[in-house]
């Protein structure tokens, strides 16, 4: 019986690998860059008086992901938002491996095209490190989400770290894994 690999691993592998190579004239296939996490947060403000919304969180994001999400508590207090140290205020799941893979896969070509006047995402949200991040607005363009059981609509922050070393690296990779980027202005 045969390991499954998921499609988007097999492309990396089989397309996406030797062309980055080619591109950039790496020596060793060990200096290609590659996808090594994708962070998902979901922050509410809410969190400490409805813990109601914080378990949806939670709960929407293990279904969105297939892995369960944990809840975030606040480093710091601060005063201003009547925030203690340790309070809940969101959650997050960090996916690696198949997961990460199979998400990526779903994002680009199920989800993104569910968002509303969809252009592209944008291509200056790189960290100078070769990693992106992006937010979005509402988590039902996720198809395992139902409209009908939410609660409330949250934004969710996605950031993908890779094994680039510049932007430039990590904007070829993302793209030929799939992601439609805005068009550059001129």
């Amino acid at each position: 019986m045969s390991e499954y690999t998921p499609r988007l691993k097999e492309k990396y592998t089989a397309e996406i690998l030797p062309m980055l190579m080619k591109k950039f004239e790496y020596k060793s296939t060990m200096q290609v860059p590659a996808l090594k996490k994708i962070t998902l947060n979901m922050g509410l403000g809410k969190a400490k008086e409805e813990p109601r919304r914080l378990e949806a969180a939670v709960n929407e994001l293990t279904l969105i992901t297939g892995q369960k999400a944990v809840v975030t508590h606040a480093k710091k207090a601060i005063s201003n938002f009547k925030l203690r140290a340790g309070d809940p205020v969101g959650a997050r799941v960090t996916l690696h491996g198949k997961t990460m893979w199979e998400f990526l896969d779903r994002f680009v070509s199920v989800a993104l095209p569910r968002v509303r006047d969809f252009n592209g995402v944008p291509n200056r949200s790189f960290d100078g490190r070769g990693n992106y991040s992006l937010g979005i607005k509402e988590q039902i363009i996720f198809p395992e989400i139902d409209y009908d059981k939410i609660e409330a609509v949250n934004g969710i922050d996605i950031s993908i770290t890779t094994s680039a070393t510049t932007d430039e690296e990590a904007y070829e990779l993302l793209v030929a894994l799939g992601i439609p980027f805005r068009r550059k202005q001129v």
